[in-house]
């Protein structure tokens, strides 16, 4: 059990963490023809887009209420419908997400009395559903923006059907990328089963190029799709952030449900295939049954560079146990945890202790360590402990291939393996050539 320690600072120094509202908008991209749209400053949609197009490189459809200063003081209903209007007529999406920022919230714009009102003016905008998350950025995280968009779809769009005895709804938590939500598809189609994932940034945000340009999403969950969640014979939530939103289905369609809180480790990959197993009363594929095989060797491979590695971490919660989970399996002992937000999982953590703090915080208690595993916002941090970083979470904008990066399954959990082992490795290399010279 982890003792949960919050700093008493009256300003964040370093921040770590990032906008509930910059957490929405990845949840609405998982969404087929959607355009999330800031209700708030120019800035806050400018900041989030740039983090997005430097993480993911490719073109991030946004949109903005453009609130100034006379209408923040005036009220920004005109600005919801103007932006609303103009939206449907020059990109035509299929649906809009709506997010709130600190600017409005802190106002205390109305904004579902804003919707009902906009509609009853409009009746044109009947079919496309507009789904509000409340997400004041000065408070919670880029997960709990996510957790709260994700809930907010579930609650609007998903209608009452006959049960499908083969379709499953799998929410998808943001510790997973969308390299991770491809390998999870394939993973759940070889038992049999058709999944529909809320959202799917695996679809969206995996880097491909369209036919023609598109200014809202090309690929992710249709609306069609969102409205047969309601026929699903079981709900997969895939991370602790999407406890919620699972429980959402269960009222609603008395769906049953089963969380998992990480994807990665030999553990955890096998309660996940037999949990397939039994759903689908199928027996796991041959070609995982290899892959299992094959991860059994690469752990036996690279156990001698994890023992007793002091590693400390900078992460979303979600992400965090996932990691410290893998890493105790491998035999490291976790120097530091700091987090964004609170969450039921951060007193479990099978640790002493995580802080909910920033970077400075994580700074004086990395001090110490082996690794180092956060956001690209590390790595001055690593290079004046003098310290590897193993780059991991959201933002990360000086390596490439970040939309494809897998980490879940026995395929993806050989490759988180080979790449902080990679780095012990050459740590260790550097070592012996500091000591003994080149050899």
């Amino acid at each position: 059990m982890a003792i949960v320690t919050v700093p008493e600072k009256s300003v964040a120094v370093n921040p770590l963490k990032q906008s509930q509202a910059l957490g929405a908008s990845l949840a609405f991209l998982g969404l087929k023809g959607m355009i999330p749209l800031f209700h708030g400053s120019q800035g806050c949609t400018a900041f989030a887009k740039v983090v997005l197009v430097r993480h993911f490189r490719e073109a991030i459809p946004l949109a903005t209420t453009a609130m100034t200063e006379v209408t923040t003081i005036l009220g920004g209903e005109d600005n919801v419908e103007q932006a609303i209007l103009t939206l449907v007529e020059k990109a035509k999406p299929e649906i809009i997400g709506l997010c709130s920022t600190g600017l409005t919230e802190t106002r205390g714009d109305d904004i579902e009395r804003f919707l009902k009102d906009i509609r009853d003016r409009h009746r044109e905008l009947d079919h496309i559903p507009v789904i509000f998350a409340p997400t004041p950025d000065f408070k919670g995280a880029l997960q709990d923006g996510f957790a709260t968009a994700v809930e907010s779809i579930v609650k609007e769009i998903p209608q009452a059907g006959g049960i499908r005895s083969e379709q499953v709804t799998i929410l998808a938590g943001s510790a997973f990328t969308p390299g991770d939500l491809q390998e999870i598809k394939e993973i759940v189609t070889a038992f049999g089963l058709e999944p529909i994932f809320v959202p799917d940034l695996g679809a969206s945000l995996d880097g491909h190029l369209e036919d023609n340009y598109s200014p809202v999403t090309g690929s992710g969950t249709s609306v069609k799709q969102l409205r047969q969640v309601g026929c699903s014979a079981f709900t997969i939530a895939l991370g602790e952030s999407m406890r919620g939103a699972a429980k959402i289905l269960d009222e609603r369609f008395n769906i049953p449900y089963e969380v998992f809180g990480e994807l990665t480790g030999l553990e955890a990959v096998d309660e996940f295939l037999q949990a397939l197993s039994i759903l689908s009363s199928n027996p796991v594929p041959e070609k995982y049954r290899r892959q299992r095989r094959q991860l059994q060797d690469a752990m036996l491979d690279t156990h001698f560079y994890f023992g007793a590695k002091r590693v400390s971490l900078a992460l979303e919660p979600d992400l965090l146990w996932a990691t410290v989970r893998f890493l105790q399996s491998m035999g490291c002992q976790i120097h530091a945890a700091v987090t964004t937000t609170r969450s039921p999982l951060l007193e479990k953590l099978p640790i002493k202790s995580v802080t909910i703090g920033d970077l400075e915080d994580f700074e004086e208690l990395a001090v110490g360590s082996d690794l180092l595993i956060g956001n690209s916002n590390l790595r001055a941090i690593a290079k004046r402990l003098s310290i590897p970083l193993y780059r991991l979470g959201l933002p990360i904008y000086d390596r490439l291939g970040n939309g494809l990066f897998t980490k879940v399954g026995y395929r993806g959990t050989m490759e988180l393996l080979f790449g902080i082992g990679n780095l012990f490795l050459e740590a260790e290399e550097e070592r012996v050539k500091h000591f003994f010279g080149d050899v």
